[in-house]
């Protein structure tokens, strides 16, 4: 029988450009610290860590807790594109449920460098072949970058499909600033205009602008999950608890239904969140507060569709009636999202776990989502892997 597993301690660290961040080894321990600070706990009590990141080698989770302890647990090294730090919670959940552990830390970071993400190996076939197929066959425009073409074509196929307005994707960057405002651990702080986005460099013409686009930052972030006997033994906080998470990988949908929204993870999206709310007995209209993948403001217009909040074409119209915002129906990132607070690939997912947790502990100051008791959490990796995650609080 599965147990519950509770999240008893979060911590991140500010995201900074590249360049200007301490190596990975002291990013992740202040986020290690912070969460066991969190928790109330030593490291000793940790009985296994599951450690993503992107960019670095083999076994730099080991080399990154060394600075913490090194008191001899299984050390696992996750690697799952941008949906890495969620992967390690995923592992990190199922750990407990599953009964192998009581205690377990889940860490992300990223080194990151500057410019448009790359493969670091070029001498062997590339995990995004058919991906790039993909987008020279529906969206053509090779002097675009990867990233570009596969969520811009996303967001034009909706454009073409919909009537879907450039002005919209706009909107929601737009909303992005005015909420991370209120996060003093994200990137960009200062609050941009719709106008303001539009008016940003054009990366590729009534598509795109550059503001529409997250910038690739340094960071970390981590969260001790444990049994609910281990927080009673131990007086532990046990109020933040997983109802309910899925992992999915792609289909033969993603590339058999030649539409680049399907390229991009949203059937992915659509079974995670549905094995949630089904597993869960919790629906969509019971959510309060939603954090998702926008590493592009497109990523973020068709998640809405996908996780169920809106229906299917519904994307601009719910953007319209300011229902992805405070006063709205849902608060989605309130942090700021990947837009503002910045995307280090293997922290992100644990970053979002971190604002969700403290949104339904009632401790997120100004940007508290007033009487949240339902979170979802939404992680995404091309290649591909999504992560849904859903965050309860009965107090």
């Amino acid at each position: 029988m599965s147990r519950k597993v509770f999240v008893t301690g979060v911590g991140m660290i500010p995201f900074v450009k590249p360049g200007s961040s301490e190596p990975y080894p002291a990013m992740a321990a202040a986020a290690t610290h912070a969460a066991l600070a969190d928790a109330g706990i030593g490291y000793d009590q940790i009985q296994q860590a599951y450690v993503g990141y992107v960019y670095g080698d083999s076994t730099a989770g080991q080399r990154a807790l060394y600075e913490v302890g090194m008191t001899g647990i299984p050390v696992v090294n996750v690697n799952n594109n941008c949906s890495t730090g969620s992967t390690a919670l995923f592992l990190a959940r199922q750990a407990i449920a599953s009964g192998a552990a009581e205690c377990v830390l889940a860490l992300g970071f990223e080194q990151m460098t500057p410019g448009a993400l790359k493969t670091a190996f070029g001498d062997r076939p590339s995990p995004f072949e058919r991906f790039d197929a993909a987008a020279d066959e529906l969206v053509g425009n090779s002097e675009v970058p990867l990233a570009l073409r596969f969520f811009g074509g996303a967001g034009l196929a909706h454009m073409q499909q919909y009537g879907t307005r450039l002005e919209t994707f706009a909107k929601i960057r737009a909303k992005a600033s005015q909420h991370a405002v209120n996060n003093p651990l994200a990137l960009f702080r200062k609050p941009v205009t719709t106008e303001e986005v539009m008016a940003s460099p054009m990366m590729w013409e009534g598509v795109m602008t550059r503001l529409m686009a997250c910038p690739p930052t340094c960071g970390a972030a981590a969260a001790v999950l444990c049994s609910e006997a281990f927080a009673k033994r131990n007086g532990l906080k046990a109020d933040v608890w997983i109802a309910a998470q899925a992992m999915t990988t792609d289909t033969a949908k993603t590339f058999g239904a030649r539409d680049m929204r399907e390229v991009v993870g949203f059937g992915m999206t659509q079974d995670a969140v549905r094995q949630v709310y089904e597993a869960s007995g919790v629906g969509a209209e019971d959510v309060n507060v939603v954090e998702l993948h926008d590493c592009f403001a497109h990523n973020e217009l068709i998640t809405y569709e996908a996780l169920g909040l809106c229906p299917v074409g519904g994307a601009e119209k719910f953007v319209n009636d300011g229902d992805n915002t405070y006063g709205g129906r849902y608060v989605t990132n309130p942090s700021g999202g990947l837009l503002s607070k910045g995307h280090p690939l293997g922290a992100t997912g644990l970053a979002q776990c971190t604002e969700l947790v403290g949104q339904l502990r009632g401790t997120a100051g100004a940007r508290q989502v007033e009487g949240a008791r339902v979170a979802l959490q939404h992680n995404l990796g091309l290649g591909g892997a999504c992560v849904v995650t859903m965050y309860r609080n009965d107090r």
